[in-house]
């Protein structure tokens, strides 16, 4: 099995949405007659206009002067309480702290329509067979630049990951950490692009306002190769099927524009000023959320 790979993207929802679809899904991975080509089979809004995750061709983005620096608050601290990690027979999702203790660590600006308050991540990743990048930059994977050496940012995921390595499973961390470890680096949090979308798993809702950032994020390559072999789908017979490529291929932009922040690359220059690899291992997508608009 090759090396698999996590990448950091984040999105901003209007609204908390959760609704199961009617009927099973699944990935290629465990099942191509449940994976997503099926999803709108059993869930019409997967079939809808405004679906993701897209490839960003940074040749036909819309520079948005509006769309500048982005706040993040209470990111740069360690909160206080548990959060919680979680096999839910798809990903593995970290939820934060509760509701009330969430209520300080927010996002504001960068043309976002108010403030919004951080719930949980999750991550998704792929093979490099199976192209395993949800968003896709200039039709090809999103750029990660895999270590030798570990990033200490990740260490408590992935210890914890030992503890959910079946469907079902979840562990409270030993202790929470400063979010802001797991972006691009500050200076970099003002290139991203900016698009309307959806859920990129059922019911597929397009109630997603997503903010992909430019800047890749190293992540050890052992650090990767633990989501891929301690981490299963749930079991169908008496053989456990290890969770890999659980991730939705790009879907059709349509009539929908992608739009380019003032300090984002919108002319197909590499992202990270040549610095960075364009590698197969990639982390792919922790979601930052869902989020929700705090009153």
């Amino acid at each position: 099995m090759g090396t698999q790979g996590l990448g950091i993207t984040f999105l901003t929802l209007p609204l908390v949405v959760r609704a199961a679809a009617g009927g099973q899904w699944c990935y290629d991975s465990q099942d191509p007659k449940c994976g997503p080509s099926h999803w709108k089979e059993l869930k019409a809004t997967c079939g809808g206009d405004k679906q993701s995750p897209v490839n960003i061709d940074r040749r036909r983005l819309q520079r948005d002067g509006g769309l500048g620096d982005i706040l993040f608050e209470g990111y740069d601290q360690a909160p206080p309480g548990k959060w919680r990690l979680a096999n839910d027979g798809h990903t593995v999702v970290l939820s934060l702290a509760s509701e009330s203790a969430s209520e300080h660590i927010t996002i504001s600006g960068g043309g976002l329509p108010g403030r919004y308050r951080a719930l949980q991540l999750h991550f998704h990743w792929g093979s490099p067979a199976g192209n395993g990048s949800e968003h896709t930059l200039d039709g090809r994977q999103l750029p990660m630049e895999v270590s030798e050496t570990p990033n200490t940012n990740y260490n408590t995921i992935v210890a914890g990951l030992r503890n959910v390595s079946h469907a079902g499973d979840s562990v409270d961390l030993a202790s929470t950490f400063r979010l802001s470890t797991l972006l691009p680096r500050t200076g970099r949090l003002s290139a991203y692009y900016r698009y309307q979308g959806s859920l990129t798993t059922p019911d597929c809702s397009e109630v997603v306002v997503w903010t992909v950032f430019e800047e890749p994020v190293e992540i050890g390559r052992e650090q990767l190769q633990a989501f891929v072999s301690t981490l299963h789908f749930p079991a169908a017979g008496p053989t456990l099927l290890k969770m890999t490529n659980n991730f939705r291929p790009p879907q059709p932009l349509r009539s929908r524009k992608v739009f380019a922040s003032r300090a984002a690359t919108a002319s197909g220059g590499s992202p990270c000023g040549g610095h960075c690899q364009l590698l197969s291992p990639l982390l792919l997508l922790a979601l930052l959320g869902p989020c929700s608009p705090t009153p």
